[in-house]
């Protein structure tokens, strides 16, 4: 391999170059190609293609056979203008990678190298560039595709760079490490009526405010209580700008949190329910469905003692995270199938926080980043 410094730079730059060019979920060709044009430099054993979509995977095998491990990163940047004016700003009008997904993609391509240079003593590590982490529908349509059935990994791994963490910060949690996510959308219908007589129609307004207080009577907003749930109000729409009109129909979306994917399931069950008998009440039809559901990620307590053991070898400040993260990530849906961890890596108390406008990953902790997965994957196929 090339000097580590210039390795390094190489990496910095092809981050830089995945910035200037952000793709939203589900449409990461551009993204895709790129990163396959990164790993021919560094030739894997296998490289599938087009996996739930525009996913990639780079499996690099050992000579004997033993566990197989997989780490996973995200393709897809988000629907978000950027105000930074730096030379590798987005050249795609309001879309950027405000997330870091550029930075988790180098650090994936850097442990592509370290393991072409040092292939796994035995067996198997997966590099799963995944699409469409962001609307939560990427982790379903790569554990659906047929190219990822015959993949059976004994351990899954991902990272997430934290902003408002000491840089190059390993952090951790057995359990729960970042809370289940899901958006309900709850659909009404009245009757229209003139705005004169009211009475001769059935107004949702009524409906939707009881739903409102309702709903607000069971957010829970205490982290560290079992019932821990969060309701957040996000769009709401009644009839039509018509002042004659008393409206007919009109709906409301939450986001809707919790930390274990038990407690969410009560919680979507009690909610639909709470929808559909205030409707009834005002004798309003109601439908509701649910949007970019994400489980929560429940870490393997094997899996964060091989994280543990990686940031002390390498010397890398530890952090032992007490409560969840409020936010979702839909790698919670391979930690439901497969043992494993996701884990943050501290991205400076200064940073701009994710999803922000002027964000931009710090490219400082990339090595941080590979050092930490390759460390995990030798313990993992090295050991017999």
């Amino acid at each position: 391999m090339e000097n580590s410094n210039q390795f390094t730079d190489s990496l910095v730059r092809f981050r830089k170059e995945l910035h200037q060019h952000p793709e939203v979920s589900g449409k990461e060709i551009e993204t895709s190609k790129r990163v396959l044009s990164f790993l021919e430099n560094y030739q894997p054993d296998e490289l599938i293609t087009e996996v739930g979509t525009t996913g990639v995977m780079a499996i690099y095998k050992g000579e004997k056979s033993g566990k197989t491990v997989l780490f996973r990163c995200e393709l897809d940047a988000l629907p978000i203008e950027e105000t930074n004016d730096f030379e590798h700003r987005s050249l795609n009008n309001g879309v950027s990678h405000k997330c870091g997904h550029d930075g988790h993609m180098a650090i994936l391509c850097g442990l592509a190298a370290e393991l072409h240079q040092n292939k796994p003593k035995s067996g198997v590590v997966i590099l799963l560039f995944q699409p469409a982490e962001e609307d939560g529908s990427g982790a379903q349509k790569v554990l659906s595709d047929l190219k990822f059935a015959s993949i059976q990994p004994d351990y899954v791994f991902a990272l997430h760079n934290l902003p408002g963490f000491p840089i190059h910060q390993i952090v951790v949690k057995n359990e729960t490490f970042t809370c289940a996510v899901n958006s309900i959308i709850i659909k009404l219908k009245g009757k229209t009526a003139h705005a004169g007589e009211p009475e001769k129609g059935i107004n949702p307004a009524l409906a939707i405010a009881a739903i409102i207080n309702q709903f607000n009577a069971i957010i829970q907003t205490d982290i560290t209580k079992e019932n821990y749930c969060l309701i957040t109000p996000i769009y709401s729409k009644i009839g039509k700008k018509a002042y004659g009109v008393s409206a007919g129909a009109g709906e409301i979306h939450f986001t809707v949190r919790s930390d274990s994917n038990l407690q969410m399931r009560k919680i979507e069950l009690a909610l639909e329910n709470l929808a559909k008998s205030i409707a009834k009440e005002h004798q309003i039809k109601c439908k509701t469905r649910w949007t970019q559901n994400f489980q929560a990620n429940e870490n393997d307590k094997n899996a964060v003692t091989f994280i543990k053991k990686a940031a002390k070898i390498n010397g890398f400040e530890l952090f032992e995270k007490e409560k969840p993260f409020t936010w979702g990530e839909d790698f919670g849906l391979f930690t439901q199938h497969y043992p494993g961890a996701m884990f943050g890596l501290g991205a400076g108390i200064n940073t701009p926080a994710l999803h922000n406008p002027d964000y931009d990953f710090p490219d400082e902790i990339i090595a941080t980043g590979v050092s930490v997965f390759y460390e995990i994957s030798k313990q993992i196929t090295n050991a017999h």
